[in-house]
């Protein structure tokens, strides 16, 4: 049996390790010495010479990046400018850039810097304190991360010729539904857009109908826009807790799409279970104010071949209970291994 101490450093390793697997990260500790092709101010290992880690030293400026390298972490610093010229080595090499939890803003970001980067894939930006997105002309890019810092405006044809964007994280900004209005039109194969945590009233206008999963919550939205989500047949999962939806907000049918599997309208205003279609496996409707239970909204009718493929239904913190349920729901509702009342 291991010593109790033992265990505890493993899973305390564990613990800090996970923070890196957004971008695939590897402490330089597991690594090796370091390489002589690398900033003085930073490692580059020989096992790994295509990466410089500059994470956690402090810095106050971006480092001049030398010739071949492709992967730049300069995350955890106190990095406050971008100097023109740091990046001149690798304009057509970098790929991943990752500058998360710095003190940057849009002023001291330099021309001819991130505007020379014509091969980025990644770039992670967050936990900053920029109030307009930093796009660099790579057409590769397929990962944009801009989490946490101050962004009011997102301007339209910043993306346009982003063919190869899968992956949008805007969310903890200050972002309204007039500042990106169209904004996420050009990527025509985008997946991902996280727009949570901002001051939205209603569902980003001109997205893509690549997109898959849609996450909204904590934002100001009072209504759906009638066939806003006929114009997304891919639309998987989509997650609009924490806002202000009321039943007058909602046209009917609105969630009656093949697509969707999962849905979450949770701690909203709803007092009605909105209309969903049958292929739907996980509703979300805890915290509203919901007083009866229709049937009708998960199955026009019941048969053989006809059913809610619904598995999971939350319906805690509402006015009804398993009494408002009616006795043919059984029938109905044959897959759902969990609805919780309570």
């Amino acid at each position: 049996m291991f010593p109790l101490h033992v265990t505890l450093l493993v899973l305390l390793a564990n613990v800090a390790l996970c923070q890196y697997y957004d971008y695939d990260y590897q402490p330089m500790s597991m690594l090796g010495p370091s390489g002589p092709n690398c900033n003085t101010e930073c490692d580059c290992p020989i096992n790994f010479p295509s990466a410089m880690y500059c994470d956690n030293r402090k810095l106050k400026f971006v480092p001049i990046v030398p010739t071949g390298i492709k992967y730049l972490y300069l995350q955890n610093n106190l990095i406050e400018e971008i100097k023109p010229g740091v990046f001149d080595n690798v304009t057509d090499t970098l790929r991943w850039l990752v500058l998360d939890n710095n003190h940057l803003t849009n002023a001291k970001i330099e021309k001819g810097t991130i505007d020379k980067l014509t091969a980025l894939e990644k770039l992670f930006f967050s936990f900053n304190n920029i109030t307009e997105p930093i796009i660099p002309p790579s057409k590769s890019l397929e990962e944009l991360k801009m989490m946490n810092n101050k962004l009011s405006k997102f301007p339209t044809g910043l993306l346009t010729d982003k063919e190869n964007l899968t992956s949008i994280s805007l969310q903890h900004n200050e972002l309204t539904s007039e500042a990106i209005t169209d904004a996420f039109k050009g990527p025509k194969k985008l997946l991902s857009l996280d727009v949570s945590y901002n001051k939205l009233k209603k569902l980003p206008a001109g997205v893509p109908n690549s997109l898959e999963m849609l996450y909204a919550d904590y934002n100001e939205i009072d209504k759906i826009g009638a066939g806003y989500l006929k114009k997304l047949p891919a639309l998987r999962y989509l997650r609009l807790s924490h806002n202000n939806l009321q039943d007058s907000g909602l046209p009917a049918g609105v969630f009656n799409v093949t697509s969707l599997v999962e849905l979450d309208l949770s701690f909203n205003k709803l007092q009605s279970i909105p209309e969903i279609n049958e292929l739907l496996e996980q509703l979300y409707l805890q915290a509203n104010e919901i007083n009866k239970f229709e049937l009708a909204s998960f199955c026009k009718f019941t048969g053989p071949l006809n059913y809610s493929r619904l598995k999971h239904l939350r319906l805690d913190a509402n006015n009804i209970t398993y009494s408002n349920m009616p006795p043919e729901s059984a029938n109905c509702l044959r897959q759902a291994s969990d609805i919780m009342f309570e």
